[in-house]
């Protein structure tokens, strides 16, 4: 089993061993989506629960700062900034999520990003969920990251 990074020998999970390496300045991106027929009422500011993009920025950060206490072999690391954008689509039904992590650490901030998204994903579907049961949180990825070993990463780059 030792092909596997996050696997003892014995086949039990493990949080890998960062300490020998290098602090680097890592980044991450990632994004996602909430379709919503309620895309009109809080670009309105109509929504009962009040400022549906205020609060899932707010919670975007929030989720950040928790990552460790929710993904289990997650380090827990120095946030150095978190940039949450949230903005109604004017184009489509549709609430777009972008997250970007900065770090100083061991190891990147990946994870992160896409735990802030998904929270703030999840936090706008609470806030519209008694207009919009229908509401679906979808294409949550990773959009770039930078730092480490690897290097600079694009989706979609070759």
């Amino acid at each position: 089993m030792s092909e596997f990074t996050h696997v003892n020998d014995d086949g039990e999970a493990r949080m890998v061993d960062v300490s020998t390496r290098d602090i680097s300045v890592r980044e991450a991106t990632a994004s996602g989506r909430v379709v919503t027929a309620a895309a009109g009422a809080i670009r309105r500011g109509e929504v009962a629960k009040g400022d549906v993009l205020g609060v899932a920025r707010v919670a975007g950060i929030m989720a950040t700062k928790r990552t460790p206490d929710l993904i289990p072999l997650c380090h827990p690391i120095q946030i150095h900034g978190v940039e949450v954008s949230v903005t109604v689509a004017d184009d489509a039904d549709e609430v777009r999520i972008s997250v970007t992590v900065r770090t100083a650490d061991r190891t990147g901030v990946e994870m992160e990003a896409l735990t802030a998204v998904a929270v703030a994903g999840l936090t706008v579907i609470d806030m519209v969920k008694s207009s919009d049961p229908a509401a679906v949180l979808t294409d949550i990825g990773i959009d770039a990251k930078d730092g480490g070993r690897n290097g600079p990463w694009r989706r979609g780059a070759r």
